[in-house]
C-alpha cells in the first residue's frame, strides 16, 4: 500500500472508529435491556444517535466545506463526544440517557462524514483503492465483537460502556496523527447554499437519497434486536460475536475486489443487486434462524447490505456533488441513510418486537424489496464510475 497516501493512519482512525461500533451496534441494546429498559425504550434510545444524523453531519458538513478546516472540525467532534459520553455513566432513567446520547451523538456524528471526503481528498487520483483504506474499520468492528462477546460470557455488562469510553479517546487520538497539510482543503461554498439544493432536488439524486433512506429502514430489526433475538435463541454471547463478526470479515474481502466491480458494473446495478440480496437476508434471519447453516449465510449477505451498497453509494455521492460541495454530500447521505432511515427503522423495531418477535424482519424484507424496485426503475441506467476512479483499477 505504498502507493496510497497516509494510508495507515487514515486506517488507523477507520480502524478505532468501528471498533468503537462494535460495541455500540451488536451490545448497546444489550445493556439497556440490562439496565432495565424496556423493548419500546430500547428501540428509542437506540434511535437517538440516529435522530442528531438528521441536522448535524449536514451542518458540520457546511462548516468544513465554507472554512476548509475537515480535519479541526474532525478533532473538535470527537474529543467533545469522549467528553460528553462519559454522562451515560450517570444516566439511571430514560430521559437522562436520552439526554446524554443526544448530546453525544451531536458531536460524534460530526465526524465521520467528514473523514470520509477527507479520505478521498487525500487519496486524490487514487479514490479506488477507498476500499483498501476502509477495510481496516471492517477488521477494527470485528476484533472488537469477537473480544466483547467472548468477555461478556464472564464480565458485567458495565464492560460496554467503558469500552466505548476507552475507544471515544483512542479515535481522538488517531486524529492527531494526520498533518494538517494533507487533508485541509479549502473548497469553500463556491455555489452556495441555493447550488446545493438544486443539486439535491435533481430527480436521480432524490431517487438515490430515498433509497438510502429505505435500506437502513429495512436494518431497523437487525442492528437493534439481533442480539437479543439470538440471546433469546440460547446462543452463546461469544457465538453471538462471531455471527457479527462473520458479516463484517465478508465485508472485508468485497472492500478487497470493489474497486473492481466499480469498474466492471454500474452504481445502479450494484444498488439493486445490494438490495434485493437485503431483502433475502432479512427472510432468512425472520424464518430460518436457528438453522446454522442458513444463518451463516445470512451473515455473509452483510458483503452486499453493507459493504457494496455503502460502497457505491460513497461512490456515488464522490461523483455527483463536486465543487465544494463534497463535505455537505457525503453528510446528507449521512444524514438521510444512516440518520433518517436508522432512527426511524430501530423506533419501528422497538414497537413491534413485543408483538411480532422475528418476524419484524419481514417487513425489513418489504421495504428493502421496495428499495430494490425503485432504484431499478428511476436509477440512471449507466452510471459508471468516473474516469478518475476508473484510471487506476
Amino acid at each position: 500500500m505504498r502507493d496510497i497516501p497516509y494510508y495507515w493512519r487514515l486506517s488507523g482512525f477507520y480502524f478505532f472508529y468501528f471498533a468503537l461500533l462494535g460495541t455500540l451496534v451488536p451490545y448497546w441494546a444489550l445493556y439497556l435491556q440490562e439496565s432495565g429498559f424496556s423493548a419500546p425504550e430500547i428501540g428509542l434510545l437506540m434511535a437517538l444517535p440516529q435522530v442528531t444524523k438528521l441536522f448535524a453531519p449536514v451542518m458540520w458538513g457546511w462548516l468544513a466545506d465554507r472554512t476548509g478546516r475537515r480535519l479541526h472540525i474532525i478533532r473538535l467532534g470527537n474529543f467533545c463526544a469522549a467528553l460528553v459520553f462519559a454522562y451515560v455513566f450517570y444516566a439511571d432513567h430514560f430521559w437522562s440517557m436520552a439526554a446524554a446520547l443526544i448530546t453525544f451523538s451531536f458531536f460524534w456524528n460530526a465526524v465521520l462524514a467528514q473523514f470520509e471526503a477527507l479520505t478521498l481528498e487525500s487519496l486524490g487520483e487514487l479514490s479506488s483503492r477507498y476500499g483498501h483504506v476502509r477495510l481496516w474499520g471492517s477488521v477494527g468492528f470485528v476484533l472488537t465483537v469477537c473480544v466483547i462477546g467472548y468477555l461478556l460470557d464472564f464480565v458485567s455488562i458495565m464492560l460496554v460502556p467503558w469500552a466505548m469510553l476507552v475507544t471515544l479517546w483512542l479515535i481522538w487520538l488517531s486524529t492527531l496523527l494526520l498533518p494538517d497539510h494533507s487533508c485541509v482543503t479549502r473548497e469553500g461554498a463556491v455555489n452556495g447554499v441555493g447550488g446545493l439544493w438544486r443539486l439535491v432536488c435533481q430527480p436521480p439524486v432524490l431517487v438515490f437519497f430515498l433509497c438510502s433512506f429505505l435500506m437502513q429502514l429495512s436494518h431497523g430489526p437487525y442492528y437493534t434486536f439481533f442480539t437479543i433475538y439470538l440471546d433469546q435463541l440460547g446462543i452463546a454471547r461469544v457465538w453471538t460475536g462471531a455471527l457479527w463478526s462473520l458479516g463484517v470479515v465478508a465485508e472485508i474481502a468485497l472492500f478487497m475486489v470493489m474497486h473492481r466491480l466499480l469498474g466492471r458494473f454500474s452504481l445502479r446495478n450494484i444498488i439493486v443487486g445490494s438490495l434485493f440480496l437485503a431483502a433475502l437476508r432479512w427472510l432468512l434471519i425472520a424464518y430460518f434462524a436457528q438453522q446454522w447453516p442458513v444463518l451463516l449465510f445470512a451473515q455473509l449477505l452483510h458483503a452486499a447490505t453493507f459493504g457494496a451498497f455503502h460502497a457505491a453509494s460513497i461512490a456515488w455521492v464522490h461523483k455527483n456533488f463536486r465543487h465544494g460541495h463534497s463535505g455537505q454530500g457525503q453528510a446528507l447521505y449521512s444524514s438521510v441513510g444512516f440518520g433518517a432511515g436508522w432512527a426511524l427503522g430501530a423506533v419501528l423495531a422497538g414497537l413491534l418486537w413485543n408483538q411480532l418477535g422475528p418476524i419484524t424482519f419481514l417487513w425489513a424484507a418489504t421495504v428493502a424489496l421496495l428499495a430494490m424496485i425503485v432504484a431499478f426503475k428511476w436509477l440512471p441506467k449507466n452510471d459508471l464510475v468516473s474516469d478518475e476512479f476508473r484510471a487506476t483499477l
